[in-house]
């Protein structure tokens, strides 16, 4: 299946964004329209912490193991997804670049290395569901970093 990408732009450094997305448990509060009953373990941030979660999009739910497998600090973390019992095998991957008037451009990319025969089938309509829910997620996620960074600040 092809991957899907959302993209934001935001007016904190990318020394932020990252400091921010880098605490697994700051997800929750970005995420949790459909990602819920989040569980942690592992370190609080970094390469090996990890979340298991219940994701309920397109009307099913089914729990999601998600680990950070890469980090590149101020610039990326690669996330590992497993869920459907193992069929579905998947990566999301935040990028964050410097943007030429200061600020950052975020952006999520969710691929997809395996998925259910069903996924598959209906491949447009899956991407379209993950596009619109993340496109949420990125809305969600500059809040919360000018939420987080003021709150830092103070």
């Amino acid at each position: 299946m092809k991957s899907v990408t959302v993209s934001i732009d935001v007016p904190q450094t990318p020394e932020q964004v990252y400091d921010f997305l880098d605490v697994m448990a700051h997800h929750e509060r970005f995420t949790n329209h459909y990602l819920t009953d989040w569980r942690y373990d592992g370190p609080a941030r970094g390469i090996g912490s990890c979340a298991t979660v219940t994701a309920a999009l397109g009307g099913v739910k089914t729990d999601v193991a998600i680990e950070v497998v890469e980090a590149e600090a101020s610039r990326c973390i690669v996330e590992r997804n497993v869920s459907a019992a193992g069929r579905r095998l998947a990566h999301g991957i935040y990028t964050i670049e410097p943007l030429p008037t200061g600020g950052s451009r975020v952006s999520f990319t969710y691929t997809w290395t395996r998925a259910p025969l069903a996924e598959r089938l209906l491949a447009p309509a899956v991407r379209a569901t993950m596009q619109r829910a993340n496109r949420i997620v990125m809305r969600r996620l500059a809040s919360e970093l000018a939420h987080h960074v003021s709150a830092a600040g103070a």
